[in-house]
């Protein structure tokens, strides 16, 4: 659920204290040389763009994460996600000078950055430096379109935000809004897994089938942070386990992936963990990583279960669950790996969903043989109506099915904001490479 970043600041600071994030090797915008777009005039803004609204109710956290931001620039191995959120909370605050400034420096470092669907920009959009900027990135990432609608879903206020396959046959999607889980067979017809008030569950997140079984392991999110829980469901539908958190404070438990029949992996977003979920101890171990994360997200497991891959808001870490080390993911130039909402893995690539690029991207990363480098990006679906707040996806043989409009926009604080922006929810599939 990528709308829902809001740094921790106790934890930027931890972050700033950390010399392994200097030492992770260069990334694009981290001792390069300067990008094709880099060369972006510093113009003044207009009168009319500089005027300063009244200031929001969290104006002073706001204020005060901003300055973290800036603090942790020197460090992080990837600039552009940080400089993207430092121009994204002066837009909230009504900064637009110094949004657009620090977005001058985001775009130059040329790494698929594009803050034309972001509502906060809204009023820049007028504005002929932005639209200049604008018109540069998208001349260097044109729109692709490749995918097409293959299921819709009437139901229009489940809000959904997970998505999981059963084998070639069966879709599950899980409603933060209606919070169950409905399941979409090969023929389009959708009925409920899961029906609403039933276990009385939080909204529904990351999902994940059992080969063997057809079971279903499944997250709650709750925005408040109270109530997050891992739920099995038998192949049926019905409930057969739920486990809590494992300690005090807010937790929302967002993706997951299965090892086998032993281990889950799930990241937990808002108390900024990943754990391990061992399923014959029912029992939950932190893992550690060399950086603290930040809102971690998508996760994805290897094909040989050896490698564990984590997304937060500023990249990917890769760990090695054989002697526990862990590493970024080195994106290369001219390229990000933040902000994916959805991670998967497919013949030695990463399929990444990112919705915090400001125009939402259906991306595939093929990695280098260790698994610690990206060597090539194909961009699948970008700047096309079949990627409108998307957020995760599931794998069915060389194809990747995804939630193009999940209205995540439209709903917050757990409550749908305008009923009439409601659509039918699109499920849309793509050919992914290496096929």
């Amino acid at each position: 659920m990528a709308s829902r970043i809001r740094l921790c600041l106790l934890l930027c600071c931890a972050f700033l204290s950390l010399p392994a994030f200097c030492q992770a090797g260069p990334q694009s915008g981290v001792g390069a040389s300067a990008s094709p777009a880099s060369a972006l005039p510093a113009t003044a803004l207009p009168a009319t763009a500089s005027s300063t609204p009244a200031l929001p109710s969290d104006a002073v956290e706001v204020e005060q994460e901003i300055q973290q931001l800036e603090a942790m620039l020197p460090q992080v191995p990837d600039r552009g996600p940080v400089l993207f959120l430092i121009a994204h909370e002066y837009a909230h605050l009504g900064r637009m000078d110094k949004a657009l400034s620090r977005l001058r420096d985001c775009l130059a470092l040329d790494e698929g950055f594009d803050p034309e669907e972001d509502d906060v920009f809204a009023a820049l959009k007028a504005d002929p430096e932005f639209n200049k900027l604008l018109r540069r990135v998208h001349r260097r990432y044109p729109a692709v379109h490749r995918a097409r609608v293959a299921f819709t879903v009437q139901e229009n206020d489940l809000i959904p935000e997970g998505l999981a396959a059963n084998g070639s046959s069966v879709l599950y999607m899980g409603g933060l809004n209606r919070r169950k889980i409905v399941r979409i067979a090969q023929d389009g017809r959708v009925s409920d897994f899961v029906k609403e008030g039933q276990y009385k569950l939080a909204s529904i997140c990351g999902l994940k089938v059992e080969p063997a079984n057809g079971g279903l392991w499944a997250n709650t999110c709750p925005d408040s942070g109270s109530g997050a829980e891992l739920l099995h469901f038998d192949g049926s539908g019905k409930l057969t386990e739920r486990y809590s958190p494992p300690t005090a404070g807010k937790h929302l438990f967002n993706d997951l992936a299965l090892r086998s029949d032993r281990e889950i992996f799930l990241t937990d977003s808002l108390a900024n963990r990943v754990y391990k979920f061992d399923r014959a101890a029912h029992a939950f171990a932190e893992i550690s990583l060399y950086r603290p994360i930040f809102y971690p997200n998508g996760i994805a497991l290897s094909g040989d279960g050896n490698l564990l891959y984590v997304a937060d808001a500023f990249g990917l870490v890769q760990v090695d669950l054989r002697d526990k080390s862990s590493s970024e993911v080195v994106a290369g130039t001219a390229n990000t790996v933040s902000g994916a909402d959805g991670l998967y893995w497919y013949k030695n690539s990463l399929v990444a969903v990112q919705n915090s690029l400001g125009s939402s991207r259906v991306a595939q990363f093929h990695l280098s043989p260790d698994g610690r480098k990206v060597v090539s990006t194909a961009v699948l679906e970008y700047r096309s109506p079949l990627v409108q707040k998307p957020t995760t996806g599931a794998i069915v043989g060389s194809k990747f099915y995804f939630m193009s409009n999940t209205g995540l926009d439209n709903f917050k604080d757990e409550k749908i904001q305008d009923s009439s922006k409601l659509q039918p929810v699109k499920i849309s599939v793509v050919e992914l490479q290496g096929s």
